[in-house]
């Protein structure tokens, strides 16, 4: 069997530490012993992009946030769909993470990062979303397992009904707020609908074969 090799660890900012592993041609974002991401599993990722889109598909120019840059499926998936006027801003808190992307993810990332769409922002998606006023078409969030603060206790204002107020606010009328998650979670589904969104939970498959875990996706209208 192909020993598991660390090729570098990163500090989450008010969290733990990030490890990044390779195993042969694969590569595993670790979280103590919580492996967030597998660069064989991208189906419900790509989803989270694609299911978006096709959402705000009558939005001219759009504007999209990605909460959470990982291992760019999300960022590559929306790119293959989006027209060449959309524009793509990229939150990522953990600036090794883009570096990871750079260098010895960079036949992964394909170049995205460098697309003339992409604007890559270092900092809390959070932040981010605070500032803004009705300014986005999709806010697309994977930056823990679930919605609750995995990777830093933080991020749990994400997910209150405080920041699930901010991220409608920061939506264009029509636009969406799309969640990732590793399982269901009944009592988030519920602030999302007292937050005054429209609620489509999707179940999706881990791999992008249609196999692999079931995680849920939910897409939240404004």
């Amino acid at each position: 069997m192909v020993p598991r090799e660390l090729i570098d660890i990163a500090q989450v900012p008010g969290g733990d530490e990030l490890r990044l592993f390779r195993r042969g041609a694969d590569f595993m974002i670790v979280l103590d012993r919580n492996e967030l991401m597998n660069s064989r599993m991208s189906g419900s990722e790509e989803a989270l992009a694609t299911m978006s889109i096709e959402r705000i598909a009558d939005k001219k120019a759009p504007q999209i946030l990605i909460g959470g840059y990982g291992m760019g499926f999300t960022l590559r998936a929306a790119l293959a769909v989006l027209p060449a006027d959309a524009q793509v801003v990229v939150a990522e808190l953990v600036p090794q993470i883009i570096d990871w992307a750079r260098g010895p993810m960079a036949e992964l990332a394909a170049g995205c990062l460098d697309d003339p769409r992409v604007d890559v922002m270092i900092g809390d998606v959070g932040a981010e979303i605070n500032r803004t006023r009705t300014g986005y078409d999709a806010i697309l969030l994977d930056v823990d397992n679930g919605p609750d603060g995995l990777t830093r206790l933080g991020n749990d204002r994400l997910y209150s009904t405080r920041g699930l107020q901010a991220a409608r606010a920061a939506l264009a009328p029509g636009g969406v707020l799309a969640v990732w998650s590793a399982a269901p979670d009944k009592a988030f589904a519920r602030r999302l609908d007292e937050a005054g969104f429209a609620v489509d939970e999707v179940t999706v498959r881990a791999r992008s074969n249609g196999k692999g875990a079931k995680h849920v996706i939910w897409f939240a209208r404004r």
